[in-house]
């Protein structure tokens, strides 16, 4: 990380950026797969930079994988790597599904083009990742990837995807300093952490009033670049009495719920992931510590309230992933018998991206990375246009909230 991040969290507006359809807007969207009880991830609000409400993108005139249905190609691969197996795996799948109802939407309607959706699991380990990297580039069927998940496997990655020439976007990876690495073929399909960080921090000291926050990370290079620009955004608000590191896998935290109790903050953002953060709440609530607990979007996920339970009312959750329109989630729920989570609406605007690509003719590796570059167009999560380091040219962070 950099000392200064850029400040790229603006509300999307103007000419050719249009707000949430009104259905999808109406009544607010929660996750919920039928497994965890009265509690959803429900939104609440769209923030700027400064904590401050603004008005969500219109989406209704969202790219369509189908086309029009007259696309012809040749035999063409796409694929999507990620955490489909693990502790991390349910953000892997919703990112995966996504993809997965895209092109079987484009295969349907368009007879003349068929493309594969060739699956990676990384398990989110960026040792898997870089074992799989080769065997992605190396599969010359393959001219597009929407992938890997996480920061730390990006970021073990990126370079071999760079070399080869083969467009990677990523649906989910959110540190900063990814898009610094001078990779060619990189591209953030949502806001960073530097806007993310930025927006939640000044969403607390701002508009929620917290004049102390504990800040913990969990030491993945997510979680680390994620703390780093809250607790830098936060200044003085964030208590140096309870900046506090853990570490993923760990399940026993008595040593940070003392120094939280001791220091009783109004709230405790946690930077990192639901397999940490659920039991992470629960012995903050087990150990009398009632601070709101905030955290992102590695947590935002049906699974972090199946694990922890009660504990997790009154959650409030950060992302740079968009809700879901009606119309969109209806279709996912028709075809996976549950409700698009976290990155499911990023998975499936980028592998639309990749399929109109191929559909124009881009069938080749150079030929797609191409198109991407001059991409601009809107998706059921946002407008898609990048910068030449391939960050989005606008971002939005929302908040949600477990009630």
């Amino acid at each position: 990380m950099h000392g200064r991040v850029a400040r790229n969290v603006v509300a999307l507006g103007g000419a050719g950026v249009i707000a949430l359809a009104l259905a999808g807007c109406t009544q607010p969207a929660a996750e919920d797969d039928g497994a965890q009880g009265d509690l959803k991830i429900v939104e609440r609000v769209a923030i700027d930079e400064n904590g401050a409400e603004v008005q969500p993108p219109d989406v209704t005139a969202a790219a369509d994988p189908a086309g029009d249905g007259s696309a012809t190609c040749p035999p063409v691969s796409i694929a999507m790597a990620g955490a489909l197996t693990g502790p991390d795996s349910a953000l892997g799948i919703n990112i995966r599904n996504g993809v997965q109802l895209a092109v079987d939407k484009h295969n349907e309607a368009n007879p003349g083009c068929q493309v594969e959706l060739k699956t990676f699991d990384t398990e989110g380990d960026p040792q898997k990742a870089s074992a799989i990297a080769p065997q992605i580039v190396d599969d010359q069927s393959i001219v597009g990837l929407v992938g890997p998940a996480f920061s730390g496997e990006t970021k073990s990655t990126g370079g071999v995807f760079s070399q080869a020439g083969l467009v990677a976007t990523t649906a989910s990876a959110t540190n900063v300093t990814l898009s610094e690495n001078g990779w060619r073929t990189f591209f953030r399909g949502l806001g960073n952490d530097g806007s993310q960080g930025q927006a939640v921090a000044n969403y607390l000291r701002n508009t929620s009033g917290d004049r102390k926050v504990c800040v913990v990370d969990d030491s993945t290079d997510y979680g680390v670049g994620l703390a780093q620009v809250v607790r830098e955004t936060l200044g003085p608000v964030a208590d140096g009495a309870c900046n506090i590191s853990i570490k993923k896998g760990d399940k026993d935290f008595a040593a940070a719920i003392n120094q939280i109790r001791t220091a009783a903050p109004d709230s405790v953002f946690f930077s990192g992931y639901y397999p940490e953060a659920a039991p992470f709440v629960q012995q903050l609530r087990d150990g009398g510590v009632e601070a709101t607990f905030v955290s992102a979007d590695g947590s935002k996920d049906p699974e972090f309230i199946k694990q922890a339970g009660d504990a997790a009312a009154g959650t409030l959750l950060s992302c740079p992933c968009s809700p879901a329109p009606a119309e969109f989630a209806e279709e996912y729920r028709q075809k996976f018998n549950r409700d698009p989570g976290t990155y499911s609406t990023e998975g499936y605007d980028l592998g639309t991206i990749l399929l109109t690509g191929i559909d124009s003719g881009a069938v080749t590796r150079p030929a797609l990375l191409e198109y991407v570059r001059g991409y601009s167009g809107t998706g059921v999560a946002r407008t898609y246009q990048w910068s030449p380091t391939g960050e989005l040219t606008d971002t939005l962070i929302w908040i949600y909230e477990v009630q």
